[in-house]
């Protein structure tokens, strides 16, 4: 038999979780209900427009911006499903033996283990913030989140690849990736406030009388749907840049080996090109430095407007703007020092 506390447990539970499906639900419907009144607009400025939505430059937009929101999305669902697994399926005690009890050596140390993840940096970000929930120190969770698009097997192959007959060129890569996120990660630990940091309302965990299936479909659809339109967004403004910027200018900077270096990092931003992808953008770059090449594909990956724009959804605008300008003055550092001597 069951005591009155056991069972007002059970059903608190059962009323939280009816809770957490019906705010789900909610969300759902509002995204649904704002792509419907999006694409409603888009028919008529389709109707209205008439040629207009015809011409090569509003073609190309849509054609960048869908190809970057196809490109990432794979990504984006398998970070924040194994986001979800973390959250429901993985006890708080696995981190806490990975981790090294000190901070300054768990930082490293995530940023090593980033190699775990095959993925883009759409996936790191939710990964990220369900470690930070799970108990993991916020300088270790962000040394991952850089590391982890930058150093996988998929990036580094892949660079092999675009970049035949140079190993310098991946060792480069991975060097100036690791450690740009170990230094960030120490900024964090020193110099990181709490007030900047302010992760997405959600539970952490396994809640004893809830189904784990249950919590890991509801931390998948709550991360899936918070971050899928941040990703547009960023899309969208990636798209815009690569229709508007005449390609004269990547002339006029490629002659100064150091302003091409900032150039082709600045580029980087706003392409928003997946890391496993951009190492073949950086070899067609072949009037630019390996120097400046090698700064696009370790900022790319770290910094770029729907990885800017994902940061501010989940972590708040705060910590984007703070935390992005950062990396990307350690990410062209670390390039230049590392580069400098190996290529």
């Amino acid at each position: 038999m069951q005591s009155a506390d056991e069972r007002a447990e059970e059903v608190a539970g059962a009323v939280a979780t009816a809770a957490d499906d019906a705010s789900v639900r909610h969300r759902l419907a509002f995204w649904l209900a704002l792509s419907l009144g999006a694409v409603t607009l888009l028919d008529v400025v389709l109707f209205v427009g008439g040629g207009w939505m015809d011409e090569p430059a509003v073609q190309a937009w849509r054609t960048v911006c869908l190809a970057i929101t196809v490109q990432a999305m794979p990504f984006l669902l398998l970070g924040t499903a194994l986001s979800g697994a973390i959250n429901a399926f993985v006890p708080a005690r696995v981190f806490s033996r990975v981790l090294p009890k000190r901070p300054m050596l768990a930082v490293p140390v995530a940023g090593v283990a980033g190699v775990v993840l095959p993925g883009c940096e759409c996936a790191s970000v939710p990964v990220a913030n369900s470690l930070i929930g799970r108990g993991v120190t916020p300088a270790a969770a962000f040394a991952f989140l850089l590391s982890a698009p930058a150093v996988n097997p998929v990036v580094l192959t892949a660079t092999a690849i675009a970049f035949p007959g140079s190993p310098a060129m991946v060792l480069a890569r991975l060097l100036a990736s690791l450690a740009t996120a170990t230094v960030m990660g120490w900024l964090w630990l020193f110099l990181g406030r709490s007030e900047w940091l302010r992760p997405v309302v959600r539970h952490t965990g396994h809640r004893p009388g809830h189904s784990r299936w249950t919590e890991f479909r509801i931390g998948f659809q709550h991360d899936f749907l918070h971050a899928g339109g941040f990703l547009v967004l960023g899309a969208m403004a990636a798209a815009t840049f690569n229709v508007t910027v005449p390609r004269g200018v990547l002339d006029t900077f490629s002659g100064s080996p150091w302003l091409s270096v900032l150039f082709l990092a600045a580029l980087a931003i706003l392409l928003a090109v997946c890391s496993e992808a951009d190492a073949f953008v950086a070899a067609s770059l072949t009037g630019f430095s390996p120097l400046a090449r090698l700064a696009f594909m370790v900022v790319g990956p770290m910094v770029d407007l729907k990885l800017i724009a994902l940061q501010a959804g989940t972590f708040g605008r705060a910590f984007a703007v703070r935390f992005s300008s950062a990396t990307t003055v350690v990410a062209v550092l670390s390039s230049v020092l590392i580069g400098g001597v190996l290529l």
